[in-house]
């Protein structure tokens, strides 16, 4: 299971601090990790190899719901970064999450030095929007991040 190899398979970019080894399957066992403010999703190869994982949770931009709007993510395992299945997986779930939810925007933000994301939210069809000063802290320190977002009609919802 990812949680499980989380310290010795995490990237730079993805390492928080350690959690539960039971969380995920507790979360599991709650909603099948699917929910109306946040999910996760497996990533696979194109031979069903398990390459990681997207997520997503909702970010509220205004005093309305109707200002919401949805944050992505993405881990994968070491031996399956620079194929790339991190842009595919990231267009492949804005594209779900357009096709199954009322989302207008959808989000994706990384530190400013993980060049390797920048160019996946690129390739996926994501817009590099600015940079977001001090907002992780991280390996000892503030970092900045840099968000990108797809909006509703950038994106092809035609295989839903």
């Amino acid at each position: 299971m990812l949680e499980e190899n989380q310290s010795r398979d995490a990237d730079p970019w993805n390492w928080f601090t350690h959690r539960p080894a039971e969380a995920l399957r507790r979360r599991f066992a709650e909603d099948g990790m699917l929910s109306e403010e946040a999910g996760t999703l497996a990533v696979e190869t194109p031979d069903g190899t398990l390459a990681g994982a997207v997520s997503w949770f909702t970010v509220q931009h205004g005093p309305s719901t109707a200002c919401l709007a949805l944050n992505i993510g993405i881990s994968l395992l070491p031996s399956q970064r620079g194929h790339g299945y991190g842009s595919a997986a990231q267009r492949a779930l804005a594209e779900y999450l357009f096709a199954t939810t009322l989302a207008e925007r959808i989000e994706a933000e990384t530190d400013v030095e993980n060049i390797a994301e920048q160019r996946a939210l690129d390739r996926a069809g994501f817009t590099r929007e600015g940079v977001l000063r001090h907002t992780q802290f991280r390996a000892g320190r503030w970092r900045d991040n840099v968000i990108y977002s797809v909006l509703r009609a950038e994106v092809s919802l035609d295989q839903f």
